[in-house]
């Protein structure tokens, strides 16, 4: 499989692949997969932390700001993943048609965010595994996660990835859900939740949960796991719909599962959660204390499958988009077979695996933080605002352009983003 670029930089898909068919509708069940990926991959300790807190804090009332925010996953994961299938290149590539600036952000970025992201994963997933199994350290814990994310995605392709990660959602979504159910509402709190509210002090949380939960960055390596999925052209667009609406309505039952077991388990008792990945063992407690050490301990696997996918998710993914980032750079469009497994993705693999490690040590350099942050709060308006651009334009067939829809929810993401990238900037800078 390769593309073409013609006088206009549009792509178009060539090769053997570009002529598969995709599957019927009724059969289109059995091919779900990248946007499972995708949502595991978003969806992280920081996630549930966020939503519990929420739930805590405000009980049901920001019901709707979650379901808000998985809608707005929806239009960037697929706006990401149409701009693949319908040109046969890459979202990189679309950004470097816009200027080569575009190029040299995300490179300045995606290395920033991996060495912070990849010490955070390695802790996140460390969290639990300590609970669960005190033989050893939290640090050293953090480094058998890294360590296993590193041999796993190098030694492994795109099918094994995706059926572990299938497994490790259906892990931490019964067991997530099967505790909201535990704790069971009453379905009149839940419809009140869904009321357009803005309680006192909860505008920040609002915007955090709208934002944050179900992914930021690895909403747009979508479409490069529908590529590593073997989806090429603009017949699997009804298919990649259909795959990232059910990955993402999966993880918004998860999120309001999340925040119903914080407004059932802590905001009727009054319970503060600490505002960090530690938090979840604060409810770990919790739940001892009230349901046994039975329930407790298969909290601590749906958190250890959440934190466990989300590393996955990020070293295969992002080791993807990076090794784009590399060859394109280099002016090279296309790796002889596939970019899954080239130097660059492995470099980049090591890069998130082995470098962070030093922050398990040490306290996080400050400047460090600063910079990682405010490159970070401008990503997401990044991607809104050129999906905007790229989904609008001929570079893309009339069939595939953005609808109304689209550009709606696209540009009040984008405004969304752009509120939470100045709030974010302010805070960093006080």
């Amino acid at each position: 499989m390769s593309d073409t670029a013609d006088s206009a930089g549009r792509h178009t898909a060539t090769g053997p692949d570009a002529g598969e068919a995709p599957p019927p509708r009724g059969r289109m069940w059995r091919h779900l997969g990248p946007g499972i990926v995708v949502a595991a991959t978003g969806v992280g300790a920081g996630d549930l932390v966020a939503t519990l807190i929420a739930g805590s804090r405000f009980g049901y009332a920001l019901l709707w700001a979650a379901v808000a925010g998985c809608i707005v996953k929806i239009a960037l994961s697929e706006g990401s993943a149409r701009y693949h299938l319908a040109t046969g290149s890459t979202i990189l590539a679309g950004w470097r048609s816009l200027g080569r600036w575009t190029g040299w952000y995300f490179g300045i970025y995606v290395v920033i965010w991996g060495f912070i992201y990849g010490a955070t994963a390695m802790s996140a997933t460390a969290l639990p595994l300590t609970a669960l199994f005190p033989v050893l350290s939290l640090r050293s814990w953090a480094m058998i996660a890294g360590l296993f994310g590193f041999v796993f995605v190098w030694f492994n392709r795109y099918d094994t990835f995706e059926t572990v990660m299938k497994v490790l959602v259906g892990t931490m979504f019964v067991i997530m859900v099967g505790l909201a159910i535990l704790v069971a509402p009453g379905l009149p709190d839940l419809a009140r939740g869904m009321a357009f509210s803005l309680p006192e002090g909860s505008l920040f949380y609002t915007l955090g949960l709208i934002g944050g939960v179900g992914g930021t960055i690895t909403t747009a390596a979508y479409g490069y796991w529908t590529q590593a999925k073997g989806w090429r052209g603009t017949p699997w667009l009804p298919m990649m719909r259909v795959d990232n609406a059910v990955a993402y309505v999966v993880t918004g039952i998860f999120v309001v599962a999340m925040l119903i077991v914080g407004a059932e388990l802590l905001h009727s008792a009054g319970i503060a959660l600490e505002d960090s990945d530690r938090g979840l063992l604060g409810l770990s407690d919790v739940l001892e204390a009230r349901f046994g050490r039975i329930v407790a301990t298969l909290f601590l696997v749906g958190f250890a499958a959440t934190s466990v996918s989300s590393l996955l998710g990020v070293w295969q993914g992002m080791s993807l988009f990076f090794s784009d980032w590399w060859y394109q750079l280099r002016g090279r469009d296309e790796v002889e077979g596939g970019r899954e497994g080239s130097t660059a993705y492995r470099v980049y693999l090591g890069w998130l695996t082995f470098p962070p490690m030093i922050l398990l040590f040490a306290d996080r350099p400050f400047l460090l933080v600063i910079v990682y942050g405010a490159f970070g709060a401008l990503f997401m308006p990044f991607l809104a605002i050129t999906l905007l651009l790229l989904n609008n334009s001929d570079r893309l067939p009339a069939a595939a352009r953005n609808g109304a829809v689209a550009n709606v929810t696209l540009a009040g993401s984008a405004v969304l983003f752009v509120i939470l990238a100045v709030q974010q900037v302010v805070q960093l800078a006080g």
